[in-house]
């Protein structure tokens, strides 16, 4: 063998290990979307018996977690059992909140980062609201759930893969509920849309778009303390779709994926850095944290997602550009067609025409015949409390309800493992030159037969 053809073999050996390593055992896609093997027992459709009353904990009370506290006093069948925050002032501000509801005060835990395990080491406590920071998630609901609590995380779930898994895997071995916080599934226009989209109003559903653009750099002003203290870092050293959920989780929800489609792959792309950059030279000196270390994140990442089924979802990230408030929540049919931002719909058959929006005053046609029956019920006071225009408090109304009654979740950690795993998984692909990989299949092959989550009605 001479030189230039030992260079040849030696070179394709090479790159088959490389092969080999990069993806999973089976050749089929990269190790990050490797499906593993279930060791416990599927908690598809899982549902305890009912409950007289939900005795609730929360660990995290700032911006998201104060909320959830406002709303569960106002839920018949809650009570509040204990606070766990790492500033005393947040846990104080909550419990007074409690109080002034004449509820008895909760206990307090703020005796550090780790006096939450103290706090899940009760045994009067059944489920925990987790709203810390995105890489505080994963350990406390695992924490929560091998206590024997249901555990309620904030958006995204699980940053990582592992995390993901280990998600999905201590839900399995502990039989407990754990559900992302997904809100935007049950907002007025995205519970309308899933109404008419099990109604078949849509006809066969081919394409989904969903989005999270809003532009947060102010929250880089919060430095120490507070939301942008523990997210910023993130746009420093991660470039992907960071908070994929809020745009994806209805379109999900509409396309049954988990519950007879699932996702099969995805690709992404990020643009250039930039605008958090020029902020921070702007509004902070140069010695300042946020300029000592460069912003990594594209200012828009893009991923497109097929479905096992042949459906396409595109899914857009934007936390920074100067651009209006945007989800998208668009869905395509073969019959017709919806999209938000502003609400706007087509049906074939149905509207004046193809080819031109059905919007503004147009709408209420569709809201009169195919308002979900959840808004229809608890809309009024939803509207009352606020939080995102009524989604939380429908959100939190209807995990309580669930827990009381003994039925199952809307969403289950199967679906939180796939919602949240854009994010790892387009940074994968981001990294690759939008090189596609595949998603691991949390349900195991359930998802054929799952029934869809049905029009509830209570």
């Amino acid at each position: 063998m001479n030189r230039r053809d030992f260079l040849q073999v030696t070179g394709l050996a090479t790159l088959g290990a490389l092969a080999s390593n990069a993806f999973g055992m089976q050749g089929s896609g990269p190790s990050i979307g490797r499906t593993r093997s279930r060791r416990s027992k599927s908690v598809m459709g899982l549902a305890h018996k009912p409950m007289d009353k939900v005795r609730v904990a929360f660990i995290g009370v700032g911006a998201r977690g104060s909320g959830h506290v406002t709303d569960l006093l106002n839920i018949e069948g809650v009570e509040i059992v204990a606070i766990c925050d790492l500033y005393k002032d947040w846990a104080e501000r909550s419990a007074a909140k409690v109080v002034a509801a004449g509820r008895k005060a909760p206990t307090l835990y703020v005796e550090g980062p780790k006096d939450y395990k103290n706090m899940l080491a009760r045994e009067d406590i059944d489920a925990v609201w987790i709203a810390t920071p995105w890489e505080e998630h994963i350990p406390m609901a695992l924490e929560a759930m091998k206590r024997g609590k249901h555990a309620f995380i904030e958006v995204p779930a699980a940053p990582t893969m592992d995390e993901a898994w280990a998600m999905v895997e201590t839900a399995e071995e502990t039989q407990r509920h754990c559900m992302m916080l997904e809100n935007c599934c049950y907002g007025r226009e995205e519970m309308l849309v899933l109404n008419m989209a099990r109604q078949g109003i849509f006809g066969d559903l081919l394409h989904g778009e969903g989005a999270y653009i809003h532009d947060l750099r102010g929250q880089m002003m919060e430095v120490d303390r507070g939301t942008g203290s523990w997210r910023t870092p993130h746009y420093q050293k991660r470039n992907g779709n960071l908070y994929p959920t809020h745009g994806l989780g209805p379109v999900a929800q509409y396309m049954s994926i988990n519950r007879g489609d699932r996702f099969a792959h995805l690709t992404s792309m990020s643009s250039n850095s930039r605008v958090r950059t020029i902020y921070a030279k702007e509004h902070f000196p140069k010695d300042h944290k946020w300029n000592k270390t460069p912003f990594q994140c594209g200012d828009i990442n893009t991923t497109l997602i097929r479905t096992a089924m042949g459906r396409t979802i595109m899914v857009q990230w934007d936390e920074q550009l100067p651009r209006p408030y945007n989800r998208l929540n668009l869905l395509q049919g073969t019959k017709g067609v919806w999209g938000g931002y502003p609400q706007r719909c087509v049906i074939e058959g149905m509207s004046t025409s193809t080819d031109k929006w059905e919007q503004d005053a147009e709408l209420k046609k569709w809201y009169d015949k195919f308002e979900h029956p959840l808004w229809q019920k608890q809309g009024d006071m939803a509207r009352k409390m606020g939080g995102h225009g009524g989604m939380d408090f429908i959100m939190n109304w209807r995990i309580i309800y669930c827990l009381l009654h003994g039925e199952p979740l809307d969403q289950d950690v199967y679906d939180g493992a796939a919602w949240s795993a854009v994010s790892p998984l387009s940074e994968w692909s981001v990294a690759r030159n939008g090189q596609c990989v595949e998603f691991p299949d949390f349900t195991r092959g359930d998802w054929k037969t799952a029934k869809p989550l049905g029009i509830v009605g209570a």
